[in-house]
């Protein structure tokens, strides 16, 4: 005899047969409360939860708006997308043993942290181009703070460093990347002034 899905296997089985479709919270819901009743005659405990929990081991991926999506491509076991010792310590060589936001170091008494630049549960694998040094303050913050704004910081910082190495090919690139925030108002409680455009 065939084992019973268990509930959290139940709401999971609604994504599993959308994959790569976006489904609002609501609608899967709504749709596991009333379908666990009629095939079992009980009610379906807490669906809110358990769809939280299957984002949280990194079965689906959290959008916007409270939506979530099923991509077969990126549920994986999400210690397999943790960074390995050769990878943390190539990142941290990459980023000069320093943070990318702060430019603090080890030698100042911070703790360093490897960070995936995308999170793991939004897909973010554990690849040397997703890995970034964080102390461990601005690696706190930035799960408190949006992605762009934790990108402009990064971007400001890395900006006064090409200046001070004289790196114009980078720091006309960086400019142009700063602008664009301006540009489309994002995060403009962030202040950046142009030195160039101050003369």
């Amino acid at each position: 005899m065939a084992r019973r899905m268990n509930q959290k296997e139940f709401i999971f089985s609604y994504y599993q047969e959308r994959p790569n479709v976006t489904i609002p919270h609501a609608e899967v819901v709504d749709w596991a409360t009333a379908e666990w009743e009629q095939r079992t005659g009980k009610k379906l405990r807490d669906p809110d939860r358990m769809i939280r929990k299957l984002h949280q081991e990194g079965m689906l991926q959290k959008l916007a708006n409270g939506s979530y999506r099923y991509d077969p491509d990126l549920t994986v076991d999400r210690m397999l997308e943790d960074f390995s010792s050769a990878d943390k310590q190539e990142i941290l060589k990459q980023d000069g043993y320093r943070c990318v936001i702060c430019g603090a170091s080890r030698a100042e008494g911070v703790e360093l942290h490897v960070d995936h630049i995308k999170p793991k549960d939004r897909g973010g694998r554990a690849t040397i181009e997703n890995g970034q040094t964080l102390c461990a303050m601005h690696n706190y913050r930035k799960k408190n703070l949006g992605q762009t704004e934790t990108g402009k910081k990064m971007f400001i910082r890395l900006y006064d460093v090409a200046r001070d190495t004289g790196d114009k090919q980078l720091c006309e690139f960086i400019r142009d990347v700063l602008k664009t925030y301006e540009r489309h108002n994002i995060n403009g409680h962030i202040v950046w002034r142009d030195p160039v455009e101050r003369g």
